[in-house]
This record gives C-alpha cells, sequence and structure tokens, in this order.
C-alpha cells in the first residue's frame, strides 16, 4: 500500500510540472468556445455554431441622398445613445453598364434602444439645394487627396490616453490616391484629417476597411482589402487570386507597421468581401470576425428558381456576376488578430426565399455587434447584430436586425444521451465559477475540477455537482452547496463538463 500511495504522489507532482507554455493562464477572463483553445477533449458532445434570429427591419434607406445599395455599417454603444454611420450608394445598372451614378456620402443615425432609428437633419452638407438631411461628409478634397466615403469605418476610441479632440476616429478610403485616410472627431459629427494622405497604401481597399483600439494588446489594428495576388503603388491596384484580407498595427492611428495576411485553420480558400473584425466586448481578448462570403455560383435551375429572375437576369446583362453571385455572413475568432479559426459553415444564411435576398449584396454584416435589451421582459441583455438586404433595385434598400444570446455564437452541446467536455490545463484567479448555459427541462450539466493527473480535487467532483437546469446567462456553480474555489487559484486544473440535452456557450471565474 506504502508504494501504491508514493507512486499516486510522485505523478501528481510530475504532473504539476507541466510546462507553463501548455498552461493557459485565464486568470478572470471569460472564455468562449469559438474555437479550440481550451479544448483538450470531447465524448459525445460537439462545438455547434449557432444562427442570428431574424428580426424587425431597424432603418429603410429610402432618402434620394441614400440611393440603393446604401451599406457598410458601422454601429456602436455611446454612452445612453446608439450611432450608426452608414454609405451611400445609387447604381445604375443597363445593357452592358455598370457604374455608379450621383454623389456618394457617408451619413449618420441614432437609436435610444438598438431597435428604433432616426435620421437627424445634421444641416452639415448640401444636397439637391438642401442641408436637411442626415449627410455627414461628401466626396470633397482634402489637401492631397479626394474621399470617398463611400468606404468607411467609423469608432470610439477606447483609448485613455487619446486626446479628445481625437475621441471618435475613422478610416475612409482615398478617392485619388489610393489608401486609407485617417480621421478624428471630437463629437463624432464633424470630422477632418488626422493626415493629408493615406496612412495605409499597400492594398486593394475596394470593402469596409477597418481599424480600432484593441484593448487589451493596446495598440491599434487595421484590417482591410488586399488580393492573395497583385501589384500595387500610389495611384492604382491590380489585382489577381483571391479577395483577402490584411492587418497592420500602430501605436498612433497615423503610422502603421507589421503587416501580415490572415490566415486560417482549416479553411478552403474563398473569397471573403468584407472582415467586420472587432475584439468582442464581453471578451476583449478575442477577436471575432463576421466576413462576407462572396460565392460565383452560375446559372443552373437553381439560379433562375430564386427569386426575382428578371431583375437577376437584368443584372447580368451588364456584369454576369451581378446576376449569378451570392453573398452570407460568416464567423471567425482569433486570439491573436492575425491566425483565425473560420467556420466553413454559414453563421448568417441568404434565409428565406423573398424579395431583395439571395443576390450578391445581400446578407453583408454590419461592423459590429452590440448589445440591447431583450425583447422578452425580463429577459437578460442580447446581442444585435445588423445586415442588409435589398440592393441595385427601387428607391433604396434596408437593414435588418438579428439577435442572439450573450456569448451565443458557439456552444458546446450534448443531447439526449449526453456527453462530456475536458478542457486543457487552466490556471484561474478568484472563487467562484458562473457558466452561461440553457439546458431543456429534464437535461442537466454538472462541473468537476481536476487535477492533471485526472484525480478529482477534494470536493469538487462531479458527484459533488448537483446537475444544474435552466437557462441563464450567468449561474453560480456549486458543489454540495460550496461555491468557494480559492484553494484552487493559481494551480494548474482541468475543468470537466458533464452535459445531458444541454448547451454551454462560456464560463467565468469570479471574485
Amino acid at each position: 500500500m506504502r508504494n501504491v500511495i508514493h507512486v499516486s504522489v510522485l505523478l501528481l507532482a510530475f504532473a504539476w510540472e507541466l510546462p507553463a507554455a501548455q498552461l493557459i493562464k485565464i486568470g478572470f477572463r471569460r472564455e468562449l468556445f469559438v474555437d479550440h483553445h481550451l479544448i483538450e477533449k470531447l465524448n459525445g458532445a460537439r462545438l455547434k455554431l449557432r444562427h442570428p434570429v431574424p428580426r424587425e427591419v431597424a432603418i429603410i434607406h429610402d432618402e434620394a441622398w441614400e440611393g440603393n445599395g446604401t451599406g457598410y455599417h458601422s454601429i456602436f454603444k455611446d454612452g445612453d445613445r446608439y450611432r450608426m454611420y452608414y454609405c451611400s450608394y445609387h447604381f445604375e445598372v443597363g445593357a452592358k453598364r455598370f457604374k455608379t451614378v450621383k454623389q456618394q456620402f457617408l451619413c449618420y443615425a441614432e437609436s435610444d434602444d438598438g431597435v428604433h432609428w432616426r435620421k437627424p437633419e445634421l444641416g452639415l452638407h448640401e444636397f439637391e439645394g438642401s442641408r436637411k438631411n442626415n449627410i455627414l461628409i461628401g466626396p470633397h478634397d482634402i489637401a492631397h487627396s479626394s474621399v470617398d466615403p463611400s468606404h468607411s469605418a467609423v469608432f470610439k476610441d477606447p483609448n485613455p490616453k487619446a486626446p479628445e479632440e481625437t475621441r471618435y476616429k475613422a478610416i475612409i478610403r482615398g478617392k485619388q490616391r489610393l489608401g486609407m485616410l485617417a480621421f478624428q472627431s471630437s463629437d463624432g459629427l464633424r470630422w477632418i484629417p488626422m493626415r493629408d494622405r493615406p496612412v495605409i497604401t499597400n492594398g486593394a481597399f475596394d470593402s469596409q476597411n477597418l481599424a480600432f483600439w484593441d484593448p487589451v494588446r493596446r495598440e491599434y489594428r487595421a484590417y482591410f482589402r488586399t488580393f492573395t495576388g497583385g501589384v500595387t503603388n500610389d495611384e492604382k491596384w491590380k489585382p489577381s487570386g483571391k479577395r483577402a484580407i490584411r492587418t497592420m498595427t500602430s501605436d498612433n492611428f497615423v503610422d502603421w507597421k507589421d503587416a501580415a495576411d490572415l490566415t486560417y485553420v482549416d479553411s478552403p480558400d474563398e473569397h471573403l468581401y468584407t472582415n467586420q473584425i472587432k475584439p468582442y466586448h464581453r471578451a476583449p481578448h478575442i477577436f471575432i470576425g463576421l466576413p462576407v462570403r462572396y460565392v460565383e455560383r452560375g446559372w443552373s435551375d437553381s439560379m433562375r428558381a430564386l427569386p426575382e429572375p428578371e431583375r437577376r437576369q437584368w443584372r447580368a446583362r451588364a456584369e454576369e456576376r451581378l446576376g449569378t453571385a451570392l453573398s452570407e455572413g460568416l464567423l471567425m475568432s482569433s486570439r491573436d488578430g492575425v491566425k483565425f479559426h473560420r467556420w466553413n459553415e454559414a453563421f448568417l444564411r441568404p434565409g428565406a426565399e423573398r424579395p431583395g435576398t439571395w443576390l450578391y449584396g445581400h446578407a453583408f454584416i454590419g461592423w459590429h455587434i452590440v448589445e440591447t435589451a431583450s425583447a422578452l421582459e425580463g429577459a437578460p441583455n442580447e446581442l444585435s447584430i445588423y445586415a442588409m438586404e435589398g440592393n441595385w433595385h427601387g428607391k433604396g434598400n434596408q437593414l435588418r436586425r438579428y439577435t442572439l444570446r450573450l456569448d451565443g455564437f458557439v456552444s458546446v452541446s450534448a443531447g439526449w444521451n449526453g456527453g462530456q467536455l475536458l478542457t486543457r490545463p487552466v490556471i484561474f484567479d478568484g472563487d467562484q465559477l458562473e457558466i452561461n448555459f440553457a439546458t431543456s427541462a429534464a437535461g442537466s450539466l454538472r462541473v468537476e475540477l481536476q487535477y492533471l493527473d485526472g484525480t478529482p480535487a477534494k470536493g469538487f467532483a462531479l458527484s459533488d455537482c448537483a446537475g444544474l437546469f435552466g437557462d441563464s446567462i450567468s449561474r453560480r456553480v456549486t458543489w454540495k452547496s460550496k461555491a468557494d474555489l480559492s484553494a484552487l487559484a493559481g494551480k494548474p486544473v482541468r475543468l470537466r463538463f458533464e452535459l445531458k440535452d444541454a448547451d454551454l456557450y462560456s464560463f467565468q471565474f469570479k471574485k
């Protein structure tokens, strides 16, 4: 018996000497299952991609200056107000002709709840003899560059060192000199350039190019359109290959460095039209991207059976891809900003066939996600996601709101027969564990904390954890009515989750 005990102690000591590089220090971070970063083993459970639920039309772009192809929305919460910035296009399509007519603008809307939006009369820019509009920026000269406001992204800078006059920032494409121009504003409405020339020039930029402050790494990051091949200079870009995404970093928003093209884990080489990358506000160490996948399907019986075939043929007269290309939203995530886990299944499908859908330009997701109140009284907040529908035709298009539960991009899911998840070794801070989970009325979820040799920590075995059931974004886990984990804080452990007809979305250690 002494030998057996002696061997067990040696094994436990050896396990605790796991190289530091293999230990994941999560501290107080909220951890999501948008990738396999924390997963060592799944048994009877799987990662399940969730899908946004369509809600009401958030805003209709039907003003004369908004055109018939409004898009590239930037959306964020600013205090007790939600702000929306978007680009106006007006397309004219005819036989062997596709062009943009009328001027293009950057426009503005706002909301008190993220659901009902209004277009304030700003009086800043004249359109057809009147300033009664919500236009912020038009195509005018700024020093040596002409602005193309139809390719813009706007954000509020949370960098604590940013001067108040630069609290709002924007990236806008140059028109005559190819590249991304940096703008600043003190109120989010009146804008001036931070430099009189493009700050990033090596790219294609024919998309919504964007930049933001990364609060975890304490630097600015930019993401913009490029191609897998091609050459560039200050005047023009000659594309070849697939539409792709490039990133750079900066300390001051105007001097950029460390260019890198995004790579993906186990994903095919596809056209990605936008990127929509930003730190997830509830777990800012994780970048969430909502790019658009662009697919040219060609003519077939299925293509001709899609909505509005006459309009599809009409667009194809100018350029075939305008009639046969389709678009949909994807989900991807990263922990370093360069290497992404991309879900190959669609996150936002084109959905039910109806007018204004199943076409190129549909399901372009706005940048980025915001938290809004639930429509169900007493229910927790949810995520609102906005995506375009309707394009090219009629008086204008519209933006539809979709909802998702907080952290609800992906779940660890198990059916009635049950399943388990075992995490990689982690080191946490705090003394309590909270989970975001949902079960059926008959389902359950239990949690075990174990040492690295697989031995359950005393008092925190599965058998000590009464099955949790319900649907909560923040349920505290208890073991025989005990929740205090302070004895295990700072030590390497694995978490073992047992699920039955249940979904686990995220977990977080707290104090």
